[in-house]
């Protein structure tokens, strides 16, 4: 199977032919027909965070596919079924988080194509009980960014509070933010878009955003507060100046969801103006199995839209620099079909 593999933080990914593997007792084999880019895969391929992945290692962890083989252990599912290999690639499911319903906070927790081997390849392991059924009538290619784009978005939506009456700022319309725009319209909530670049801020007018901020040449916070300021603010912009600008963004009582993981990413919080105001600053990570499966039936009722551009695996080199060039208006998915 064709399988690109990160051997050096330092070096471009590598296209390897290697041996398809035997799912183990709680496992799937899953032949993969589309694996969407995240920024993740990059930050994870050049070893960009603390806590590093072990290279040889296939990246990818929007994963979509029909499992092939199921281990003896799984009952839940059988050959033929079209399922989501999502970040989440396991957990204990007996500590306080897990059952809880914060799984994703789990200390035991394994990644896919961090901490083992993602969907970035014809064919992937992973955990039969963690991966998530793509209902009928998804496209795969859909699918794909909906499996960590859309689940990410969707959770940090649900924990600003968007609801009818608020007024929330999407700070960067990208693949995470075009999506992230689209929940806050779902939940009810008068939207503000901010970016940087034309194409992604005419998306943003596309997709339906009550106010368009133009981060080069606007000041993003003046904008912001001349309407009354936000409810809430969730940064997905790979930008500490996005950050500052999504903080001072807020109204009082707002709350600002950190979603965008820069290698280097620091806020500084100005403590007076924070307890004054009663702003809120929560940390959002990706979403539970349930939040998943919600995103795919919003999708399945035509609530969503996805933008994305496919890929094939062979380009994934030209398709990082693509992604870290800034032009990419939406998500780039590598189709892996035949």
């Amino acid at each position: 199977m064709r399988a690109a593999v990160v051997r050096s933080f330092t070096e471009p990914l590598v296209l390897e032919d290697r041996p398809v593997p035997s799912p183990a007792g709680h496992q799937v084999l899953v032949r993969m027909e589309a694996s969407g880019l995240c920024h993740t895969d990059v930050h994870a391929a050049h070893g960009d965070w603390p806590v590093k992945p072990s290279p040889p290692f296939v990246p990818g962890h929007e994963g979509i596919g029909i499992v092939e083989q199921v281990g003896d252990q799984v009952t839940h599912l059988t050959v033929g079924s079209r399922v989501a290999v999502p970040w989440l690639g396991e957990a204990c499911g007996r500590c306080d988080h897990c059952v809880s319903g914060w799984e994703t906070l789990c200390l035991q927790q394994q990644n896919s194509g961090y901490s083992v081997d993602g969907s970035h390849a014809e064919y992937a392991l992973a955990h039969g009980t963690y991966v998530v059924p793509v209902p009928d009538g998804i496209d795969p290619l859909d699918a794909a960014p909906l499996t960590c784009a859309g689940v990410t978005t969707y959770k940090a939506v649900k924990l600003s509070g968007a609801r009818p009456g608020t007024r929330v700022l999407v700070s960067g319309i990208g693949g995470l933010g075009h999506l992230a725009l689209q929940y806050a319209r779902i939940f009810g909530a008068e939207t503000v878009a901010v970016d940087v670049t034309d194409e992604k801020l005419a998306l943003a007018a596309e997709l339906g955003a009550d106010h368009v901020i133009d981060a080069r040449v606007q000041d993003v916070a003046e904008e912001a507060q001349r309407l009354g300021g936000v409810d809430a603010a969730v940064s997905l912009a790979v930008s500490n100046a996005s950050f500052e600008a999504a903080y001072a963004s807020l109204r009082r009582g707002g709350t600002l969801v950190l979603v965008a993981l820069p290698a280097e990413g620091k806020l500084e919080i100005p403590v007076f103006d924070t307890v004054l105001n009663g702003t809120k600053i929560i940390g959002s990570i990706v979403g539970t199995r349930e939040d998943l499966a919600e995103v795919f039936r919003l999708h399945s009722l035509g609530r969503t839209r996805v933008v994305r551009e496919t890929r094939d695996l062979a380009d994934i080199n030209g398709a990082i620099d693509q992604l870290l060039g800034g032009t990419v208006p939406g998500r780039l998915v590598f189709d892996l079909r035949p």
